[in-house]
């Protein structure tokens, strides 16, 4: 007994040393993190002290301007304002001067762009006002700032990234990889540069965000990659223009040339391990170029910082993260593989939504009614390999792929919480025969089939597969049940979705939120290609007035954690449909069809999304009077009447596929 008790204190005291251990690395690896990041808000509060003092300063010299202005006499005397406007001319013409074209003028621009990206990085070139509903801390993605006065839409985020300052920058050059929006980036030239650094001639295109937005951005820039004295990795771009000196690039239609001030990633290595990275995106995108209700889109900061700044950000700690732990993914997948599917299924959705010739699509004519945009693609390459991948020896799906789209504005409802209340309740907005549709892309001979034989869906299965390290985003599997009455085998089993849904925090300002799926089958392969289709929330609201006496308030109140009361009022910082507010959604379907049914199906898929475009604006208007009213009133078009309505439906439609009969009409009886 005494060996025994031994033996077991043994390894009960091996047991605590052992977790001792794990728990001393553990404190270990988080004070070094509190300490990089206290080391970089320390930092950050010497800007804020600088950019202060400035303030200050300018403000003494227009108070000391104003006074004297009042004292002294004007000098109206001809020579006067004669010199002073050779100066001014002559000055604008130095800055116009073109320079050279050749290496040594793109190393003035470059040497320009470095120290101008630097100002705007730990300087006080841009006066930066914290991201609304940003909570600063060890667990936060990094300290966000945005713009306020200057020319323009800016950018500005801060972070610890647990990778090498050379895989940092690699990863960051590779704008695709990170960037949802950008169709393509390509690399026109290269050219060394001192201290082992390299410029880059590149040219880039951006999709456009929505249907009401018709023009697409492009940019023409050079980047400068370089190592600083302090042994920093600099990698800065800005555009190149004739006015700037450098060599131009012909306009592209129908794209509208936008214009990215001096920008990049300032990256230095942690004394604990990893890196620190400042980030500032700063762009002119040309607001004029779009409709007036869209136009705050192209004059929002945050929507910078939430696309571009954090995204990348995100997806370095995404990355950092899965190098350094082991992480469990559904259906076997790797998180680069699961990457890649959400990439595919955003970008597959916004080459949809774009239709542009290059990639294939050609606009049909309307049927006069102008709220649903239909495009068609032919191309072999998109439809042979999606055949390819649903074929199985069957008939061919379809010999061309048809895209139905349309916008419309939303009012006073919460973006994340209408597309959760879709996600969740699929049947409010998705008929009977809208799961059918989508099995045309995998069923063949469907249009031959007469819709009203082929019943609905029963229900659906959230199956998750992963989410991001920042759980903004879900990637998962709908299985939907089939509960059709008809007895062909291949209509007759249950209908697989990918789906990505993301944009889930609603104290977030400028969030993009997006629900995304295609139809798969189960045992679909990383390399198959998809038809996304899906629904896209932007909100629109005007642009952050950070001039307002109320800014350092209201930027202080998202901090704080709203009451539920507060929320339905609409005064919550957590509630993003309070009055006023307005977002665009943009709603996407893709099917696979055979080209001699092309007219058939236009008109079925109009119909379709004039149906989805009525029930959305049902449950929009649901959503915001549900917020609006106070505790203790009741509203017929709430969530919770909807859920009922939902689980009537499925009872009459449970009802008639098993009796083959109406429960409605048999109860009037």
């Amino acid at each position: 007994m005494t060996r025994i008790s031994i033996g077991v204190r043994m390894m009960h005291a091996r047991r605590c040393r052992e977790k001792q251990r794990k728990e001393s690395s553990r404190l270990q690896a988080l004070n070094r993190k509190l300490t990089a990041m206290n080391k970089l808000l320390m930092e950050e509060n010497d800007r804020l002290q600088k950019q202060v003092s400035q303030l200050v300063y300018e403000n003494g010299y227009y108070r000391q301007q104003t006074q004297s202005a009042g004292l002294a006499t004007t000098d109206t005397s001809c020579e006067s304002v004669v010199t002073s406007g050779h100066q001014n001319v002559a000055a604008a013409a130095a800055q116009a001067q073109p320079r050279d074209a050749g290496p040594a003028g793109l190393m003035s621009i470059a040497e320009e762009t470095l120290t101008e990206f630097l100002s705007k990085a730990t300087g006080t070139a841009v006066e930066w006002v914290q991201m609304p509903g940003m909570k600063p801390g060890p667990d936060s993605i990094g300290i966000i700032a945005i713009s306020h006065g200057c020319a323009g839409v800016a950018a500005r985020a801060c972070g610890l990234v647990g990778m090498e300052p050379a895989k940092v920058a690699e990863v960051l050059k590779d704008r695709p990889l990170w960037l949802r929006d950008c169709r393509s980036m390509e690399v026109v030239n290269v050219l060394p540069a001192g201290n082992n650094g390299t410029i880059e001639l590149l040219y880039m295109q951006l999709y456009a965000p929505t249907t009401l937005a018709p023009a697409h951005d492009d940019f023409w820039l050079l980047r400068y990659t370089s190592i600083l004295d302090d042994g920093s990795l600099v990698v800065c771009e800005r555009s190149l223009s004739t006015k700037h000196g450098g060599p131009s690039m012909p306009l592209v239609q129908p794209f509208i040339r936008g214009e990215m001030l001096p920008s990049g990633f300032l990256i230095r290595p942690s004394d604990g391990g990893g890196s620190v990275i400042h980030i500032v995106d700063h762009m002119d995108l040309e607001p004029w170029s779009v409709p007036e209700v869209v136009r705050p889109l192209y004059e929002s900061s945050a929507m910078v910082a939430q696309k571009m700044s954090m995204a990348a950000l995100r997806y370095l700690r995404q990355v950092a993260h899965e190098d350094t732990h082991s992480v469990i993914t559904g259906w076997g997948r790797q998180p680069a593989a699961l990457r890649a599917l959400s990439q595919k299924l955003t970008r597959g959705f916004n080459e949809a939504l774009n239709g542009l010739a290059d990639d294939g699509w050609s606009v049909i004519e309307s049927d006069g009614v102008d709220d649903v945009c239909i495009s068609v693609n032919s191309s072999p390459s998109k439809v042979i390999n999606y055949n390819a991948t649903f074929n199985n020896g069957l008939p061919v799906v379809g010999s061309s792929v048809l895209c139905a789209k349309a916008s419309m504005l939303l009012q006073d409802v919460s973006p994340p919480a209408l597309l959760r209340f879709m996600r969740e309740q699929r049947s409010q907005w998705a008929d009977s025969n809208l799961d059918a549709f989508f099995a045309s892309a995998m069923k063949p001979n469907f249009c031959n089939l007469p819709m009203s034989r082929l019943g609905g869906f029963s229900g659906q299965v959230i199956l998750p597969l992963a989410h991001t390290f920042d759980p903004e985003e879900f990637l998962e599997v709908i299985k939907l049940g089939n509960a059709s009455n008809y007895q062909d085998a291949l209509l007759h089993r249950d209908l697989f979705l990918l789906q990505m849904y993301n944009g889930v925090d609603e104290n977030m300002v400028g969030t993009c939120s997006e629900l995304i799926f295609a139809p798969i089958d189960a045992s679909f392969s990383d390399d198959s290609p998809l038809l996304p289709s899906g629904f896209s929330i932007i909100p629109i609201d005007a642009p952050l007035d950070t001039s307002s006496p109320k800014c350092t308030l209201d930027l202080a109140s998202t901090l704080e954690v709203g009451t539920p009361r507060s929320r339905i009022n609409g005064s919550g910082p957590g509630n993003s449909a309070c009055a006023g507010s307005k977002a665009v959604m943009t709603i996407v379907f893709q099917f696979a069809f055979e080209s001699h049914l092309q007219d058939r199906v236009a008109a079925m898929a109009r119909q379709y999304m004039r149906s989805i475009i009525a029930s959305v604006q049902r449950i929009a208007l649901a959503l915001s009077s549900s917020r609006l009213v106070p505790h203790g009133s009741s509203i017929s078009h709430s969530p919770a009447s909807l859920e009922a309505t939902t689980l009537a439906r499925w009872i009459c439609q449970s009802y008639r596929f098993h009796f083959g009969a109406e429960l409605i009409k048999s109860m009037r009886r």
